[in-house]
């Protein structure tokens, strides 16, 4: 399915697609408004009212902004995402991928929506820092994945060709944006969140194992690039 020789650039997403979306789904929908009931001493009620709140900003940078929500909702996100931190892991074979990208020498660029703050959390106890040449984070753009902008300012800090270029996320309209821009190799996640069922992405291929891209492996069924 991957012409690895026709590969000079693979840009991947962090969460949902090297990390398990998981920990993001239960600290936002979850642990958050739960805690922020218990810290401002409000109604139990009030958790539906902060999830409606979060969902809102959705596609936006304040959706990923933890400085934002801190600000919003007067708690220290930070200091709350220690608290699950444990759940935060890599997904599946996202490890054995990485190292064979490090040994097949394409750039690799961690591209993702999570801020500064939230990279500073996962990134020492995932050891993805490890495996890529550069990271971008969305917030140092100014603008997130979901618009166009954010492609061409990526490629002025990144240089890429997007006929060579492989871009692997989990989410659908960050694919499509990435589609728009030119990317030609383009893939999606089907479980991001391991507790969650799997994902149906119409317009696009979606992996349930890395090593189904790898050479020599069987390509995964279902969807079109």
């Amino acid at each position: 399915m991957i012409d690895w020789r026709a590969i000079d650039t693979v840009l991947l997403d962090m969460d949902g697609t090297l990390l398990d979306l998981h920990f993001d789904s239960h600290f936002w929908l979850e642990h958050l408004p739960r805690r922020y009931v218990e810290l401002h001493r409000l109604d139990e009620a009030t958790q539906e009212e902060i999830r409606e709140r979060i969902i809102r900003e959705q596609g936006t940078l304040n959706w990923y902004s933890l400085a934002y929500w801190s600000r919003e909702l007067g708690v220290d996100i930070l200091a709350l995402k220690r608290e699950v931190q444990h759940l935060i892991g890599l997904r599946g074979d996202a490890l054995d991928f990485l190292r064979w990208l490090k040994d097949a020498h394409p750039r690799v660029v961690l591209a993702t929506n999570a801020d500064r703050e939230s990279l500073a959390l996962k990134l020492p106890l995932t050891g993805l820092e490890d495996f890529v040449d550069a990271i971008v984070s969305s917030a140092d753009l100014g603008v997130p994945k979901e618009a166009q902008e954010f492609w061409f300012a990526l490629q002025e800090v990144e240089p890429f060709d997007p006929a060579r270029t492989l871009f692997i996320d989990d989410n659908p309209a960050v694919l499509e944006s990435a589609r728009e821009f030119g990317i030609r190799h383009l893939l999606g996640i089907k479980q991001p969140d391991s507790r969650r069922p799997e994902k149906e992405l119409e317009e696009f291929i979606a992996l349930d194992r890395f090593a189904a891209i790898l050479p020599g492996n069987r390509p995964p069924e279902g969807g079109r690039e």
